[in-house]
């Protein structure tokens, strides 16, 4: 099993979605090569000691029910891919730089708080943006 493990990190992209389709009997999702190597990784290591205990599942589940309140939209964002509380998201925009500090539930900006940064970029910009892209936290047409 070590020697499995220690391959993942010289193992081709297209191979490790073909372990991935071989380890959880499903497609691969679209995400960067180091998540997919990770999940294999625990993957592996899962089936030769075994999963998480039922009890710890469900203490798991609902410390984040207590952590997102139930919001589907929070529960859908990977937690490696939103900043934590407290970042500091700094853009200039036509010549003066912007601040945002990521909130644990939103953003705030100029001492308000919004929903999404879609709203923060459209409040300094006019128009509609993809907040995530204008803050350069993930790049146009690609995922996280």
């Amino acid at each position: 099993m070590l020697g499995r493990l220690a391959a993942l990190k010289a193992t081709p992209t297209l191979q490790l979605k073909q372990q991935w389709r071989e380890l959880f009997g499903k497609e691969p999702p679209p995400f960067n090569r180091t998540y997919l190597q990770s999940r294999l990784a625990y993957r592996v290591q899962e089936l030769a000691y075994g999963g998480l205990k039922p009890e710890t599942r469900a203490r798991l589940e609902a410390l984040g029910e207590q952590l997102d309140g139930g919001n589907v939209v929070l529960r859908r964002i990977r937690a490696d891919s939103r900043p934590l509380a407290g970042t500091r998201l700094i853009r200039e925009w036509q010549g003066v730089e912007h601040t945002v500090t990521v909130l644990r539930d939103g953003f705030e900006y100029e001492g308000r708080p919004y929903q999404s940064l879609s709203a923060v970029a459209r409040h300094i910009t006019g128009t509609r943006w993809n907040g995530w892209v204008f803050f350069g936290l993930k790049s146009q047409g690609r995922g996280v």
